[in-house]
């Protein structure tokens, strides 16, 4: 469940548009993230950049500060990754392949159900929620991508709407529009999300 359009991110500015797409077709075979494609020691950088996100942020993630992370000299970074870009496709590729299982984990456990999908989305990306900004808030780098994984996020919501992307697309911007909101602190402190979620998709799905 990711942008539609072809952009690589390179700029670091939010995307002005971040609308879902999904496959064309009701199930493909899934492709699991292969994280062996990456080195030993690039492995160990993305780990690395991982936490330094997690902890304080996009901002704070440079090849500098990763670097004094590791204990190497920044141009050290520059034989495994070409640039910050790189190192953050992987933590995308990472977000992606988390977020598809656990999809797959609430599909699994209750075939069908849309709220339970919601939940799994919503839990994921509360508990990483700067991970979670990174991968939807700026045009998805899809050509650097895993083959299939993008496909493999958004296969559990399109069997959920019976194949119907118009609808698991206008799902996924509820959902991915009450997500943001709720990181970003815009809703106000005496909120009924859990009411407001309930609601909305039962106004997609009546």
């Amino acid at each position: 469940m990711t942008d539609a359009t072809d952009e690589t991110g390179r700029t670091g500015k939010p995307a002005a548009r971040t609308a879902p797409d999904v496959p064309a077709v009701a199930h493909v075979p899934a492709a699991p993230f292969a994280p062996d494609r990456l080195t030993a020691r690039a492995r160990e950088i993305v780990a690395a950049a991982r936490d330094l996100l997690e902890e304080s942020g996009p901002a704070v993630l440079t090849m500098r500060t990763l670097a004094d992370r590791l204990g190497i000299k920044a141009p050290s970074l520059y034989k495994h990754f070409p640039d910050k870009h790189a190192v953050e496709v992987e933590l995308i590729a990472q977000m992606l392949e988390e977020s598809a299982a656990a999809l797959e984990a609430a599909e699994s456990r209750t075939p069908g159900s849309l709220e339970a999908l919601a939940e799994a989305y919503r839990t994921y990306a509360l508990a990483h929620p700067h991970l979670y900004c990174l991968a939807t808030e700026r045009p998805l780098p899809r050509t650097l991508l895993p083959a299939g994984l993008e496909d493999r996020a958004a296969l559990p919501l399109l069997r959920a709407c019976a194949g119907d992307r118009d609808l698991a697309r206008a799902t996924w911007a509820f959902t991915h529009g009450m997500v943001s909101l709720e990181i970003h602190g815009r809703f106000p402190e005496d909120a009924d999300l859990d009411a407001a979620w309930k609601r909305g998709l039962r106004t997609l799905h009546p």
